[in-house]
């Protein structure tokens, strides 16, 4: 098919319009998505018609039902109606002063109302930290490490009252979920001890009945006590299975940023401020929370009840309440050899990324120049501005409101814990790691490293869930070279879907990971989506008009296709729109026949007649994993927002391309002749159907003339589909 040179300007410059919409759309998106930008501080200005609000405020957090107080919020210019405000905090909190902590809820009375699909702010008040930047800072080396909220500030004002400045830590909520684990539905609990001087056995093992933990848990989601309950029981008694219900690597992470910076209002000390979210593969992961008070600034410890200080806190132990066992969170898991060598392991990475070269005393400076005025014009905040200017070198404040400085704490602590012999201990030095590169899915793949000073080598690999362990060896055998010559290597069969992976290695005395931040970093092997013998062929994820079910009903659907010549069996298979659930949804015993199709209706309604998976599609984007009985991922496809009543399908049928088109429901995927949208405007829809034709055209096709009006509307797409054929033309 050949094109004019009139029809190529006029698709380059359907194209150059499309890519210029939707950059324009993603830099809208880029300076909208910075609520919690650490360079900017936001501003809410919020009004109750009530003018006795803090006094109503002061009730309502005494009658401790979480209730609230309705009123408008004004945030960096926008208004919120109806937003639902309490105050928060347990320590922090005072009935008689003005600046106490906020949880305001956007979405109180509409459901739809959020700031950037933030729907609840949390806002602390400064109470402990004469420096401003304790938590903010906490939370940005957090980040490095595992997943953890944003966090900047926010100047206050009710009815007119400037009640200072406060710290603005992102909620831990359905969106951090959905963000950081793919999922938002699964048991999630907070760790709420109401008295931290009874935290009976933080992560302790209490038996069988749920209420027994009601009084140190608060469950955040619609059920799952069995699972926390089981959860605990592998913990404390079962220890060696506790990786198939705890991701034991982000605990380590977890353990190592509280110890190291001596947050001790966490559950190193007391069992309170963490969250336990259940990913998709059965794992529990730990979220930290509850920064205000971090590098010192609640030095209690609770087993001893009493203050520790400078020099205490600066010698506290590495490794905190490893032999109490009114501590199993720790003591169940340092005194197990290997997990306590990646744990020294990522408290040295987090000294040297951070601490030993004094970045985080530079960036504490840096953002305390971000508020300085607003920290001068706070006349409620605790402290005195000279306070503020001292304290990240020296202590500030007097008596039991003393607050060591964040440098004077942390310079002389990394020189305590690096003089400790196990910090010292010289660990096992991974190089020159080999990769595969240009490969297949439902391959085997090989991994080589160079490991020097190592007794054992692992490599960590996932294609969706969680991580598997494996040996590497260094025996001659495993594309190593020569045995023992500090080279090993190992192989693993994939599926579809990129591999993330990363080494670990351990000798007599240390651990090593590379990349250093492993597991929450890693290295990434692309692998080319080869189809295989059954493959996601078509789906539609906005179905108004098409295919209905046998119920007459028009819901999502998945077809399945078998490239070969035989019937294959897809019982015990698994499909779902969760990469971090692979299991979501298991295929009965039905087989799908050679060259033949299956639809799977994605409308979470299994009580049907047919296959009907407990999923539903996004219109708006997600992805589709097809998993044999082993979860070797077998097909995956990632889609962004779709079109009503079009479908996206490989072309050629079974091996090609996704592409959006006309459905084929049950049939071979074609590039339909016929109609476009009659609105007169060519949309990316039409785009992406005439593309692929132009793309799949024989050379030897003749272009229809288009109008010579400068511009590509419909009729010139019918003309190019319609009255076009890669075989035949017969333009008009």
């Amino acid at each position: 098919m050949k094109i004019t040179g009139k029809e190529r300007f006029c698709l380059a410059k359907l194209i150059f319009i499309s890519c210029f919409l939707l950059l324009i759309f993603s830099l809208f998106n880029a300076q909208a998505a910075e609520f919690y930008d650490m360079n900017t501080v936001n501003t809410i200005y919020i009004t109750f018609e009530e003018s006795n609000w803090d006094q109503l405020l002061d009730d309502l957090y005494a009658a401790g039902e979480e209730e609230r107080l309705e009123g408008t919020a004004v945030i960096n210019g926008t208004t919120y109606e109806s937003v639902g405000v309490r105050y928060k905090g347990n320590s922090t909190y005072r009935p008689n002063q003005i600046k106490n902590p906020l949880n305001i809820k956007l979405d109180y009375i509409n459901d739809d109302q959020t700031l950037e699909g933030y729907g609840t702010l949390k806002l602390a008040n400064v109470y402990n930290d004469p420096s401003f930047v304790r938590e903010v800072l906490s939370y940005e080396i957090a980040r490095k490490y595992m997943p953890a909220s944003q966090a900047n500030f926010i100047d206050v004002y009710i009815n007119d009252t400037h009640l200072g400045l406060y710290t603005s830590v992102q909620d831990v909520d359905k969106l951090f979920l959905e963000s950081h684990f793919g999922s938002k539905n699964n048991p999630f609990f907070k760790g709420d001890a109401e008295d931290i001087f009874d935290s009976a056995s933080v992560w302790g093992y209490l038996g069988e009945d749920e209420a027994d933990y009601y009084e140190y848990y608060e469950i955040k989601s619609d059920d799952g006590w069995d699972a926390l309950i089981n959860l605990f029981d592998v913990f404390n008694n079962s220890t060696s299975q506790v990786e198939d219900v705890l991701n034991v690597d982000r605990l380590l992470w977890m353990l190592a940023f509280d110890i190291l910076t001596v947050n001790l209002d966490s559950p190193v000390n007391v069992a309170h401020n963490f969250y336990l979210y259940q990913d998709g593969t059965g794992r529990f992961n730990p979220i930290i929370w509850d920064l205000n008070e971090n590098f010192g600034a609640f030095s209690m410890l609770i087993n001893d009840q009493r203050p520790l200080d400078v020099n205490g806190m600066q010698q506290l132990d590495p490794f905190l309440n490893e032999n109490d066992p009114d501590y199993p969170i720790v003591n169940k898991i340092l005194t197990n050899d290997t997990y306590r060598k990646m744990y020294v392991a990522h408290m040295n990475t987090i000294i040297e990324e951070n601490f030993e070269d004094g970045w985080y005393a530079t960036r504490a400076f840096e953002i305390q120049e971000i508020i300085d005025t607003y920290v001068q014009d706070d006349e409620n905040k605790f402290y005195t501005y000279d306070d503020f200017l001292n304290n990240v070198e020296y202590s500030s404040g007097f008596g039991p409101n003393e607050i060591v400085g964040i440098a004077q704490l942390m310079s002389l602590r990394v020189t305590y814990i690096q003089s400790q012999s196990e910090f010292q201990a010289s660990a096992p030095v991974i190089s020159n790691i080999t990769q595969p590169a240009d490969v297949s899915s439902n391959a085997t793949i090989w991994f080589t490293a160079q490991v020097d000073d190592a007794d054992s080598v692992q490599l960590g690999f996932r294609q969706s869930g969680g991580f598997v362990k494996v040996t590497m060896h260094d025996d001659g055998t495993h594309r190593d070279g020569a045995e023992n010559d500090g080279v090993y290597g190992v192989s693993v069969s994939i599926g579809s879907g990129d591999l993330d992976y990363y080494i670990y290695a351990e000798n007599s005395s240390a651990g090593a990971f590379s990349p250093v931040r492993a597991e929450y970093e890693f290295y990434t092997v692309s692998v080319a989506n080869t189809p295989g013998d059954i493959v996601i062929n078509e789906f539609m994820a906005d179905n108004e008009t098409g295919a209905t079910d046998q119920d007459d009903e028009y819901d999502d659907w998945i077809e399945l296709y078998n490239n070969t010549d035989t019937d294959i069996s897809l019982a015990g298979w698994y499909l779902t729109d969760d990469p971090a659930e692979p299991d979501m949804w298991v295929f009965p015993d039905v087989s799908i026949p050679a060259n033949g199709y299956l639809i799977v209706w994605a409308d979470k309604d299994e009580e049907q007649d047919g296959l009907h998976a407990d999923f539903k599609l996004s219109a708006s984007g997600e992805t589709i994993l097809l998993s044999s009985p082993d979860l070797t991922v077998m097909d995956e496809i990632t889609f962004e927002e779709q079109s009503t009543d079009l479908s996206m399908a490989r072309f050629p049928n079974g091996i090609g391309e996704f592409t959006q088109m006309p459905p084929t429901f049950l049939a071979e995927n074609k590039l339909i002749s016929g109609d476009l949208n009659d609105d007169g405007i060519v949309d990316l829809s039409d785009l992406n159907v005439l593309q692929q034709f132009i793309r799949q055209s024989s050379d030897n096709c003749e272009a229809c003339d288009l109008d010579n009006d400068g511009t590509i509307t419909v009729r010139d797409a019918r003309k190019l589909i319609s009255m076009c054929t890669c075989a035949n033309c017969n333009c008009e």
